[in-house]
């Protein structure tokens, strides 16, 4: 099983660790601590390099399987044992971040204001959607959606997360605000990620330490996809990263 260095650090940029496993038809490898995100809950899994000698391999794709992540490479395999460096691609990183949880204050705003559940979602760097259970829709709804987003990440709400048991966790009210619980029933604990007053929600993903950090959320565009379904479109502004 692999140490997911990234539920405690999102912001980790450089780790080492063991390999121990591979496959070279498949060419993936497996190490025993990861900062690499694989692909879930919406969120696109991190690229970035993993080095070793004189190796250089790219992180094309992460993947969960089970209690593994497999790292997809291009490159020569290392032999099971080598210690390696790991580099995710931190633009890319970060940028899922802000998205992540800029995505999370759209749902809170919209559950606490207008009680609509969540009932799908993407997200690329920088740009996301979230489909929700909302009967109408106009541009003066969207403008109002907008302003109390925005108004909410100028709040400057601190952005925490914490493991509890899963009964624990169960007794959250509304910890679960999409259409379909995606919580399997063998998780005996979960990830809860806490935006300030504002939101509190089960979340495996990587996410900003203050909604300062998300910048200006703006809505590009919304559609109706059911007669009960409307999807809204966001994109964030361009914003130095981090060093």
């Amino acid at each position: 099983m692999t140490d997911r260095l990234y539920i405690k650090d999102g912001y980790l940029r450089e780790f080492t660790a063991t390999v121990i496993g591979s496959n070279a038809d498949e060419q993936w490898l497996i190490l025993d601590q990861t900062a690499f995100y694989p692909a879930g809950g919406g969120q696109p899994s991190d690229t970035g390099i993993i080095r070793y000698d004189n190796e250089t391999l790219e992180v094309t794709r992460v993947i969960s399987f089970q209690d593994e992540i497999r790292h997809l490479i291009r490159g020569k395999l290392p032999s099971l044992g080598q210690v390696v460096t790991g580099i995710p691609n931190w633009e890319r990183r970060y940028s899922l971040m802000r998205t992540h949880t800029a995505l999370h204050m759209l749902s809170a705003v919209i559950w606490r204001d207008y009680q609509a559940q969540v009932t799908g979602g993407n997200m690329e760097p920088l740009k996301g959607r979230l489909d929700f259970e909302l009967e109408a829709m106009n541009a003066e709804l969207i403008s109002e959606i907008e302003r109390k987003v925005n108004a909410e990440v100028a709040a400057a709400h601190p952005v925490s997360a914490r493991i509890l048991s899963r009964p624990e966790a169960e007794k959250i009210p509304d910890l679960i605000r999409t259409k379909v619980n995606l919580l399997p029933s063998s998780l005996t604990e979960i990830r809860i990620v806490k935006i300030g007053d504002l939101d509190l929600q089960a979340d495996g993903g990587t996410h900003v330490n203050n909604t300062e950090e998300v910048g200006k959320i703006s809505i590009v565009k919304y559609k109706s996809k059911g007669r009960i379904n409307k999807r809204i479109q966001i994109e964030l502004e361009d914003l130095p990263y981090p060093r």
